[in-house]
């Protein structure tokens, strides 16, 4: 069988409280064994802090999410700062940049996305990152703040765009969306990428692939991700595999 590794989901999620541990055991039984699991707001830490126990195969990142600017303090940054000192997670994230929902307030989400990357420099920790609408801001702040590593997940921009985040030394994270015949643009950068920056995602609950449309996404169906990508890349899934799952070890720092 082969290994996988989900470098994005939400596994803390309500949604899986009534099946978390079914969850865990098909996505271990689809080969998934690796599961990074962001944090969105203050009050996810301890949630995915007491999943991921010694051994689990599941790996904490922490983070404020743009999306979740209702629930985050200044405080928060303090707190933060304390748990990425105390814990190691293996991340900062999910933070970021959203222009493409009402509503979110654009200057406080450029304060707690500059704090957090800036916290991730002093930490020496890769960053999970959203940008939706917003990606050229986005890669504009890597650059100006530098020394920075991670993913932009749920990647959904152009091949330039791309190619400027690989140039920084970026991944992106790649999940149900390509399983879309209609998602042309993603499918072709996804065909010709350099294979050392690409990661599979699922980002369950979210994101169903094509095959399960309405359903609720779970961290075992990136092995249908695999299939997908492999197939458009016309190399063995046994490659795109052992790739994926080596870039989501290293970057992570992940045994």
């Amino acid at each position: 069988m082969l290994t996988l590794a989900d470098s994005h989901v939400h596994l803390d999620d309500v949604s899986f409280d009534n099946d978390r541990d079914a969850v865990i055991e098909r996505a271990r039984k689809a080969g998934v064994t690796l599961q990074v699991i962001p944090g969105v707001d203050a009050a996810s830490w301890p949630r995915i802090q007491a999943l991921c126990t010694a051994g689990s195969g599941l790996f904490p990142a922490y983070g404020m999410h743009p999306m979740f600017m209702d629930q985050h303090r200044p405080e928060h940054l303090t707190t933060l700062s304390h748990w990425l000192a105390t814990q190691r997670p293996v991340a900062v994230g999910e933070i970021g940049l959203d222009f493409h929902v009402e509503g979110l307030d654009a200057e406080d989400q450029r304060h707690y996305f500059l704090q957090q990357l800036n916290l991730a420099r002093q930490f020496d920790l890769p960053v999970i990152l959203h940008a939706r609408a917003a990606m050229d801001e986005v890669a504009a702040t890597l650059r100006r703040v530098g020394g920075l590593r991670g993913v932009v997940h749920s990647f959904a921009g152009s091949q330039q765009q791309a190619e400027q985040l690989w140039k920084l030394g970026f991944h992106i994270g790649i999940g149900g969306p390509v399983t879309y015949e209609r998602a042309q643009r993603l499918r072709r950068i996804v065909a010709n990428m350099p294979i050392e920056y690409l990661l599979l995602e699922s980002d369950a609950p979210d994101q169903p692939l094509s095959t399960h449309r309405g359903e609720r996404n779970e961290p075992a169906r990136v092995a249908e991700v695999l299939r997908c990508v492999a197939g458009l890349r016309d190399e063995a899934s046994e490659t795109v595999a052992a790739a994926t799952t080596a870039n989501v070890k290293r970057l992570f720092a992940i045994a």
